[in-house]
Parts: C-alpha cells; structure tokens; sequence
C-alpha cells in the first residue's frame, strides 16, 4: 500500500503497515506468524513456530552487551475485527485500508489492530536493524490474546532465558503499567425451543447502532453504554406494552469490546405497529438523555423485514430479557488503593441467537481474586435460574506490582532524561500477558509500556505516529541502558 512509507522511524511504520495488509484476526493468525517466520529465517536469526503459532525469535547483544542479561520483548500478533455496519470488508482476506489524518492512523470503516500490531512492528524493526545499542533480545509473538490469551497460556518457555520483560500492550504514551488485573470468560447457553409464527403478524427489526463501544478493560470506566444492554432493555419495555413475539436477538462480535451494535427481530400485530414505533422513539430519546455526556449518536431504527416462519417461545423471550436485564454490566467495584482503578467489572460482549441455543459471552475482570469469582458465580446463578448452562473459560491471573523492580528504576531513569520528566507508574484493569509470563518464568522482571492509541477495538481505532515514534526513540534509550 505504501500509505506510511514516509514517516520513516527506522521502518517501525513499514512493518506496521506491511502487518495491516496480512489478515490476522484472532484465530486467523497463521500467515502473519508465517511471515514472521520467514523474516528471522532471511536474517539468519533463532526462531521457533510452536502448534499455536506463537513465535519465538532470538537476537544476540551488540558489540559491547554480548553477555548482557537478556530482555525478552512481548506482544500478541492477533487483532479484534470490528466494522461499521455500512463497511464492506473481509478480515479474512482483506488487507486493512490505511490512511493518514493528521497526526492519526486509521483504517477506513473497521479497527486498525493497532492493539497489537504496533508492537508487532517495534519488534520487528529491533530485529532487522544493526545501528540499535542493546542487550540480546528474545522477542515473543503470541496469538489469540484477544479472546481469552490462549496462545501466552499454552507457549512453553523453555527457550526463554531472560528475566527482564518488556511487554508493549499499553495504550497510552507516558505511563509505565506494572500491574494488571485477571480475568476470566463465562459463557453462558440457554436452551431455545421454537413454534410456527403467526401468518396475522408482521416482522420487524429493531436495530440499534451508532455506539462508540470500546475496549472492555480500558474503556469500562467511561460507563459507555453497551448495545445488549440497551436492547435488554428495550424488549422488556415493549413486552410490558405490547404483546410481540421474539424471533431472534444478536449484538457484537467480541467479548472484550464493548458492544456497539445490536439487533432483535420480532413479530407485532399490524395494529400495534404504530405504537410500537412510536415506543422505539420514545426510548431512543430516554436513551439520548441518559447518555448525553458520553454518547452522542444512539440510533435506534425499527423496520419491516420478510417475516419469519418461526418464533421463540414466550419462555424463552422471557429468559433472554431477564438475563439482559440482570447479568451484571459495568463497573462492579473501584480499587481502595489506587484512585481511579477499577478493581472489577463485567461486560456482555456478545449475544448470539444459534439454532438449538442462545450464546452469551461475559468477560469478567477482577485484580482481586476473590471479587472475580464472585462476579463469575453471580452470572452462573443467574444462568441456572434461567435454564442456561454456564462454562467458566480462558481464565488467566493478574500482574502483582513489584515496588522493587530494577527494570522500573531503569525505565524510569530513561524516561527522565529522555523527556526531562517523571513517568506516570500506573496500574491497569485491562488484561496483560505479563501474569501468565511470570508464573512460567520464576524471578521475572515485568513493565509494559506503549503509544498512544485511541478508540481500539472499534472502527474508530486511531494510533498516534507522533507518540510511535517518541516511544521508538525512548525504547532505544532504554535498551542502551540495559548493559
């Protein structure tokens, strides 16, 4: 494509934009690993591809740290694939549409995989360069952290021989991340049982779009609303008014991004059709003023489809409206330590009408255990009550702060002679790696950092080139250091 080949940073953004034209959503993420694969083995350097296709790559020192301790470099290689309704778009075989605004990087209708594919290319651009200062580097590439960190669980570290670890998930420039919460991915499938739709009915989709989303750890304290849950809600306003039946019910596309869309499909009576209308209007006005300091497009839309040959049972519809209504949303508690921490949370990511079963898809979060658990065992509750089956899955531990790591006083001094300022030394409620890396390898030495990106996991994901290219320059004054 070629669109950044002029911002230069010693080919940071070459291989970010040579990532973007590869697929590599999760579970898809074979040929971007196998081009991995063939740029260590073109440069002569260690590599392994496990079953999972994780990578492993291996640098030596520069003259002068070739017995340095080593660094081992993270990121995940997997992206989450979200799109605008009106975009058309294969992630499986499309390349992204790049293109620059300001000092922003974008991709026309869909998200940028910016989370984590600029980590991706600062590794890449370490591993190719020769004029770069630094201690050997073990670079790890893992997949499928984006739904649940199946490949970092499954990697076997026996190769890797560092105790230093830099992960580059982070977010935001400035801000040194060393602690992350746990979290764990409880899905839920409630049982449907259909019958013959009425031929005196109409069918109807009730859509609602226009949500801004985001990413479910990171965002979650901006109390943006989610899809599903407006939708729950809505059902259960236009039950109360109006006798429908419930064909199906769909919202998002992934259980770590808030949800931006969703959509019911029902049958009315032709003469409540008015009133009916008129309610979806009335609760997108509700809606409007609910959110009117952090949302500022809810569209909800109802429009007659070809109709439907079967519906759910009332049972069912009921089923589904409890569960929307009940299972828990948001922020559940803020941590007493650390102000403006959210210390747990849950978000329903997606709702999926299958043919024998309804899928419902909650990532919960917690930097305390306990509290975690809670949470997963008020949704299996609410499950049971329900008639659903509830499966707890890719659950992963938190990332313990360190107040005496050498590696934080290293980045710290490096950040304040780079910028003449002290870091920002920060917890996050998003899930890292780092905890699954630090109980495979004892004694290690943990910090993320990363630059400033924006609205990820949704189609409004932006990366700042300004802050990627300041981070390159710190990330080369940092690795100077580590003699």
């Amino acid at each position: 494509m070629n669109v950044l080949d002029h911002l230069g940073c010693d080919k940071v953004f070459y291989y970010f934009e040579a990532i973007c034209d590869i697929p590599h959503g999760s579970f898809h993420e074979k040929a971007l690993s196998d081009y991995i694969v063939a740029f260590a083995k073109e440069r002569g350097l260690y590599c392994r591809q496990d079953e999972r296709m994780n990578v492993v790559i291996k640098k030596p020192g520069t003259a002068g740290y070739e017995n340095s301790p080593a660094l081992i470099v993270q990121g995940h290689i997997d992206m989450v694939c979200e799109k605008n309704a009106d975009t058309e778009h294969d992630f499986l075989t499309e390349p992204l549409k790049l293109y620059i605004d300001g000092d922003y990087i974008k991709a026309r209708g869909t998200t940028l995989g910016a989370d984590n594919g600029i980590a991706v290319a600062y590794m890449l651009a370490l591993l190719d360069a020769d004029h770069i200062e630094h201690p050997p580097l073990e670079c790890v590439f893992t997949v499928e952290e984006e739904i649940g960190m199946g490949g970092a669980t499954d990697l076997d570290a026996f190769d890797l021989e560092g105790k230093r670890f830099l992960n580059m998930d982070t977010e935001e420039e400035g801000y040194l991340m060393v602690s992350c919460c746990g979290g764990r991915r409880m899905r839920m499938y409630l049982p449907v049982e259909r019958a013959a739709a009425s031929a005196d009915k109409k069918t109807f989709a009730i859509r609602i779009r226009g949500l801004k989303g985001g990413h479910s750890g990171a965002d979650i304290h901006l109390q943006r609303a989610s899809a599903n849950v407006l939708m729950g809600r809505l059902l259960l306003e236009l039950r109360e008014k109006i006798s429908y039946d419930l064909v199906k019910v769909n919202g998002g596309n992934m259980d770590n991004a808030i949800c931006r869309e969703a959509e019911a499909i029902v049958m009315i009576d032709p003469a409540k059709e008015a009133e009916a209308a008129a309610l979806v209007s009335e609760l997108q006005k509700m809606f409007w003023a609910e959110y009117k300091d952090r949302e500022s497009d809810i569209l909800m839309t109802m429009e007659e489809i070809e109709g439907a040959a079967e519906v759910l049972t009332a049972e069912v519809r009921d089923n589904i409206i409890a569960l929307l209504q009940l299972l828990p949303y948001g922020v559940q508690t803020m941590d007493t330590n650390m102000e403006g921490l959210v210390e747990s949370s849950s978000n329903i990511g997606i709702v999926k009408t299958n043919e024998d079963h309804i899928f419902i898809d909650n990532a919960v979060r917690g930097s305390v255990e306990s509290r975690k658990d809670a949470i997963c065992k008020k949704i299996e509750v609410l499950g049971e009550l329900c008639g659903a089956k509830v499966v707890g899955v890719n659950d992963y531990p938190g990332w313990v702060y360190n107040p005496d790591s050498e590696l934080l006083k290293i980045f710290k001094e490096a950040w304040t002679e780079t910028f003449g300022k002290e870091p920002n030394v920060v917890a996050i409620h998003a899930g890292l790696e780092c905890g699954l890396f630090a109980k495979k390898i004892p004694g290690l030495d943990l910090i993320s950092l990363g630059p400033d990106m924006h609205d990820v996991h949704t189609p409004d994901e932006r990366l700042s080139i300004s802050s990627t290219i300041r981070v390159w320059d710190y990330l080369k004054v940092v690795l100077k250091k580590l003699k």
